[in-house]
């Protein structure tokens, strides 16, 4: 018995695809989470296997259940905290001022000729270079001083802001400037209403890899810039080292790890609402 094939196509194929079921919030976030969590399982087996094969000494490579049980001892006393307390102090003033001499490098670059061929060039070197080769001019200027790990910092990321924000305003369609315009828009109505809004992707991408820099530049300077009183958690990465307590150095090096994919998943967050917005992505 033949069986009649019914082919959808145009509108009604739209209609049918918009009436399938959309995954639940909890569907969502398993999918979401259970690749990390093989990732991590994964690791964690082959360092334990690592550890079976007597590659290393375990006072040299420890267990993660050595270090697991470290780790909680760190976490529930009072020094992990308070070097969290002094890092993010470190990381939110650097990063707020690498963000502020960006934006405004970046706009000037991106909207003056003059600049751009000046400078230009100059900010990209600037980015490429490792931020802990700034270390010993910047001791050499501050001392061992809170003002030379502020320097590397805003130095390590407000290049990749620039360039976020330099590439930003350089893909903002000419239509779109040329509509501003002629609906009234000039000088910091223009940036404000037209350039800013077109450029935003670029923008939090270039404050995204500009925090990455930023971090990386702090935790070198915590490790070369050692200033008393101030137990920082690059500061007892460095005590640990020097202790040789293999357990506490994985420990404090989790704590950095976790706290940079912590603010990467803020920045993250902050994309994907941006796209969402352009219609880039399905609402929830």
């Amino acid at each position: 018995m033949a069986t009649d094939t019914v082919t959808i196509s145009g509108l009604d194929a739209l209609e049918v695809a918009s009436q399938q079921k959309v995954p639940g919030r909890a569907s969502r976030v398993w999918a979401a989470t259970w690749p990390k969590l093989t990732a991590l399982a994964l690791a964690l087996g082959l360092w334990q296997v690592v550890v079976w094969s007597g590659w290393k000494p375990e006072y040299a490579l420890p267990a993660p259940l050595t270090v697991a049980t470290d780790l909680w001892a760190y976490a529930t006393g009072g020094a992990l905290w308070d070097g969290l307390l002094i890092t993010a102090q470190r990381a939110a003033i650097g990063f707020g001022a690498a963000v502020a001499v960006g934006l405004v490098l970046g706009l000037a670059v991106a909207r003056v000729k003059v600049l751009r061929a000046a400078l230009g060039s100059m900010i990209t070197a600037l980015q490429t270079m490792p931020s802990i080769a700034w270390f010993p001019l910047a001791i050499l200027l501050f001392q061992l001083s809170e003002q030379a790990i502020f320097f590397v910092v805003v130095l390590g990321a407000a290049p990749s802001i620039a360039n976020g924000v330099i590439h930003g305003v350089d893909y903002v369609p000419p239509l779109l400037l040329r509509a501003g315009r002629n609906l009234g828009a000039r000088g910091l109505n223009l940036y404000r209403y037209v350039i800013a809004p077109a450029a935003l992707p670029a923008i939090v991408a270039g404050l995204k890899q500009g925090w990455a820099f930023a971090w990386r530049s702090l935790m070198a300077g915590e490790l070369l810039v050692v200033i008393a009183k101030s137990t920082s958690i690059g500061v007892q990465l460095t005590y640990a080292r020097e202790l040789s307590d293999a357990p506490r150095v994985i420990s404090v090096m989790i704590v950095i790890l976790v706290v940079g994919l912590l603010v990467d998943l803020l920045f993250t967050k902050a994309d994907n609402a941006i796209r969402r917005r352009w219609g880039l992505l399905d609402r929830e």
